[in-house]
């Protein structure tokens, strides 16, 4: 294929071959990902359709080298729930598919975290000029967070750059292409990153100051509005981030200049033009979706202490509609590329999207609980794609109910640890859920999420001073439990299946 990213015409197959090329020309292992395929933008989702504010220091050093994300009290936290969207409606109709059952059913879940996406183009539709009905919807948005204590993240998101090459995100008025070609491939949108017009887009977001200015004002806009809203934890600065590839450069090369001499002075801008507004809430950054190719970013360090780097967890193939392969070694190749900059840096990881477009096929209950295993070695948390009720990608069905192996995604777990954590596992195999951790010199409350379950939990809690609130949880509902210990008691919690139904 060589190392040119010129082509216009890439379906599935190509852009894999393509990828793997590039990767290998550089020297890199070839795990393929990378938000690549055909249907995360676009309608073949189906309709698609907690909260204190999180703020506080985000310094708890693990073994590993990578911080978790903390409170104001200094518990440890974690973050597990599903992005919220509707990329259909836009103008007056825009999010009028997310609805407050949303936020219902994600905490009877036991979820406690959504990644909602907002729209740059129907926030500002002309120059200057934002959308005070869309300002509301979004607020009206986070009210039902915050009623069923589901933490947010506002994501400013982009596909394809945006409307006017047929998807959502940064505005037309925004989109600059030098009269360069753009060709739509509507069996495969990733490939149209690659079309020169949306390349050159990028390049102008960029660099240009005028543009660099309207993005500025736009997030001092959503964090003036937004900032003190008790669901906000924090803001997603751009999703999927991309830019333009220079004659004979290969994929992986580019996307570490991108990031290194892009992105990097980008997120600074973003970020000093929120902290005008809000000083508390985190600021979450993504690489380009090539770190899912087995690249490590080329980004710099964002200086503010509450970054959070938000990478997204894509395989190319599985994208295009393949089967997991526990033989490819994918996941561990994303692994030991999305933990450098962390590392580097000492920032805190969640995976901000997850999940693959066809999860009914025969190794996804593996690839689910090989993919939960991998987050909980490094990340604070993820947001799964995408909390809707339909097909493709969402996680129920159009009656409520899970579909099949996104069931695999409810688990119990700890959104709040007061103490160093020791251990955090779950066997999905024996369903039982494993927290030691070294408790606070201070009394503090440990917070456990149990979901639904046919047959209930019992809770074993041991440590000298340790004590829970509740031994046992009925079957079929969802429970939080609160540990509590002091002192520097080192406390062993776990959670098993229950007896079994009552009567």
């Amino acid at each position: 294929m060589g190392k040119r990213f010129t082509r216009h015409h890439l379906g599935p197959v190509a852009l894999i071959a393509l990828i793997t090329t590039a990767l290998l020309g550089a020297g890199l292992a070839p795990a393929a990902s990378g938000g690549a395929g055909s249907g995360r933008p676009g309608t073949g989702s189906g309709a698609v359709t907690g909260a204190t504010s999180g703020s506080g220091s985000t310094t708890a050093p693990t073994a590993d080298g990578i911080p978790r994300l903390t409170d104001a009290r200094g518990r440890t936290l974690t973050l597990r729930g599903w992005n919220v969207e509707d990329k259909i409606h836009h103008g007056p109709d825009a999010l009028s598919a997310i609805t407050e059952r949303h936020f219902a059913d994600l905490r009877a879940h036991g979820f406690n975290f959504a990644r909602l996406l907002v729209f740059w183009d129907d926030l500002e539709p002309r120059r200057g000029r934002h959308s005070e009905s869309y300002l509301r919807k979004v607020r009206r948005i986070l009210d039902w967070a915050h009623e069923h204590r589901v933490h947010v993240v506002i994501d400013a998101h982009q596909d394809v750059f945006g409307p006017a090459f047929g998807h959502r995100g940064v505005p037309e008025w925004a989109t600059r292409t030098d009269g360069l070609p753009f060709t739509p491939h509507p069996d495969d949108w990733f490939a149209e990153y690659f079309e020169p017009a949306v390349q050159r887009a990028f390049t102008h977001l960029y660099e240009d100051a005028d543009l660099r200015r309207a993005q500025a004002r736009m997030w001092r806009l959503l964090a003036d509005r937004f900032g003190g809203h008790p669901a906000v934890f924090g803001y997603d600065l751009i999703n999927e981030p991309m830019g333009e590839l220079r004659a004979g450069e290969d994929l992986a090369s580019a996307a570490r200049r991108i990031e290194a001499t892009q992105l990097t002075p980008m997120y600074r801008r973003l970020a000093a033009a929120i902290r005008t507004r809000d000083r508390s809430n985190h600021l979450f950054i993504e690489p380009t979706p090539i770190v899912g190719e087995g690249v490590p970013t080329g980004l710099g360090r964002i200086p503010d202490e509450r970054v959070v780097y938000a990478p997204h967890f894509y395989n190319t193939a599985m994208e295009a509609g393949a089967d997991y392969d526990p033989a490819a070694g994918w996941i561990t190749a994303y692994e030991n590329a999305v933990t450098a900059y962390p590392r580097e840096h000492s920032v805190p990881v969640v995976v901000g999207e997850w999940g693959p477009l066809n999860s009914g096929l025969p190794n996804m209950r593996r690839f689910h609980d090989d993919a939960l295993a991998s987050f909980a070695r490094y990340s604070s948390g993820w947001a799964a794609y995408v909390w809707c009720y339909g097909g493709g990608y969402c996680a129920l069905d159009r009656d409520g109910r899970l579909r099949t192996n996104k069931e695999r995604t409810v688990t119990p777990y700890a959104p709040a640890v007061a103490g160093t954590v020791r251990a955090d596992t779950h066997d999905p195999a024996r369903a039982t859920y494993r927290l030691a951790y070294r408790s606070t010199r201070r009394p503090g409350t440990t917070v456990l999420s149990l979901p639904p379950n046919p047959t209930g939990w019992r809770i074993e809690v041991s440590g000298r001073t340790a004590h829970a609130g509740a031994r046992s949880v009925p079957p079929g509902q969802a429970r939080q439990v609160r540990v509590r210990a002091s002192d520097g008691t080192e406390v062993q919690v776990t959670v098993r299946p229950g007896p079994g139904r009552r009567g």
